[in-house]
This record gives structure tokens, C-alpha cells and sequence, in this order.
């Protein structure tokens, strides 16, 4: 099977992106910029693993996704909420922190350019890392989603292009095992919706990585891969 893998450079995206590389001829890697705080970083992480693993990158830009909308990953005027470790099992707060950073049809933008790609390139996959986590509160990671979207693919493309997710059913602490497991580089990663030049380590996304890695015991391990990488 030939693929094409959504790279954001981020934990669940680079380990779904090694798992293709490892079980499918992976053909090309897509990071996109919507003009969020994060693209530039999230393009370099995508582009050192793309360099690493020697697969193709392109980075797709969609300034008018930007133009449309004013969730905080765009708008800098708009202040991105910042959890507390405790509060990321309070549903009430992670879906008030979800519609903060809401894209509108994100997703399923991604996935539509990706299949003219993937189309073009004769590939029948589509890998993106969605996990079990993000799932509670962004529907559009959720197995329904997938299996929507699957099912328009299959009248919008003629070579049948399939969207999968390896990490759709797994916790973020999994993702991390899983990524340990196959030997994904996590010391390229960045997961923070702050682009500087560190994570922030307070929204809600680099909560979940702290959380994960450190009840993954790799919390430490990952820093010295970082620092050595």
C-alpha cells in the first residue's frame, strides 16, 4: 500500500507518520500552514523527520483558512487557555479549551487536499494521528469522522483513497509507549500551539505531553534525547 501521512510534528502525527514508514511505502508527508502560532515550528520539526526518514515534504499553505476564523491558534489578540494538570479530565474545561482553538472544518480540509495527492500520487492511503484522548471533545478525531469521510472518498477519488489512523484508539501515554516501541524520533516533536522557541508547557497540548511522557516513565529519556538530538 502506497501513503501519504498528515505531519504536523507533533506526538501523535510522527508516530503515526514512523508507523507508516515502517508498514506501507510512504510516498510523501503534508504539514500544512494555516497561519497558526505554531507553523513555522511545527514545519521544521515535519521537515528534520521527513530528512531523517528521506521522504518528500511539502508544506501546503491556506492563508484563507486563517482569513475565516478566530480561534487562538491564529489570532494572537485571542489568549490561549492554559489548564492546569488537574483539569484534563474535566470535560467541562477541555471542551471550553477545544472550541478556543477550534478550526473551522479543519480537518476535513486536510484530509480533501491530502486525497488530491494522494489521487495523483496512486496512493491509497491517507495516515493522520488522531488518538482517544482529543477524541472527547474535537469530533473531528473521532472513528465516526473517519468513517464518514471514508465513505465521501470513495465517490470523490476513482483509485479508492482510505483515510487510517493508527493511533485513533490509543491514550496519549500509549501513543508514547507506541512510538518508543517502533522508534519513532519524539525528540523531534513539537506539540506546543505556541510557536517560540521551547514549549510552553501550559496549554492544553503541552499538558498532554508532559502528562504522557512522564507516565510513560520517558519524561527524562525524552529530554536527553532532545538535548543530544
Amino acid at each position: 500500500m502506497r501513503s501519504i501521512v498528515l505531519l504536523s510534528g507533533g506526538l501523535d502525527s510522527t508516530v503515526s507518520f514512523r508507523w507508516a514508514y515502517l508498514e506501507t511505502e510512504l510516498v510523501l508527508a503534508l504539514t500544512f500552514d494555516y497561519g497558526q502560532r505554531s507553523a513555522q515550528r511545527e514545519i521544521e520539526a515535519a521537515r528534520r523527520i521527513c530528512r531523517k526518514h528521506g521522504v518528500e515534504h511539502k508544506v501546503v499553505k491556506l492563508e484563507w483558512l486563517a482569513e475565516i476564523t478566530r480561534t487562538a491558534l491564529v489570532w494572537r489578540r485571542e489568549e490561549l487557555p492554559q489548564l492546569l494538570p488537574s483539569q484534563l479530565d474535566d470535560r467541562d474545561v477541555t471542551e471550553r479549551s477545544a472550541r478556543a482553538v477550534w478550526v473551522p472544518n479543519r480537518n476535513g480540509v486536510f484530509i480533501n487536499v491530502a486525497a488530491s495527492f494522494a489521487e495523483s500520487l496512486e496512493c491509497n492511503l491517507i495516515v493522520v494521528g488522531f488518538n482517544a484522548e482529543e477524541m472527547q471533545t474535537f469530533p473531528d478525531n473521532t472513528p465516526q469522522f473517519v468513517e464518514a469521510i471514508n465513505r465521501s472518498l470513495r465517490f470523490s477519488t476513482l483509485v479508492g483513497v482510505k483515510v487510517i489512523s493508527p493511533t485513533q484508539d490509543l491514550t496519549k501515554v500509549e501513543i508514547v509507549r507506541m512510538g518508543r516501541r517502533i522508534d519513532a524520533p519524539l525528540e523531534m516533536i513539537w506539540s506546543c500551539y505556541e510557536g517560540k522557541e521551547e514549549h510552553c508547557w501550559r496549554c492544553e497540548s503541552c499538558l498532554r505531553l508532559k502528562h504522557a511522557l512522564m507516565e510513560a516513565d520517558s519524561w527524562r529519556w525524552f529530554w536527553e534525547r532532545r538535548k543530544s538530538g
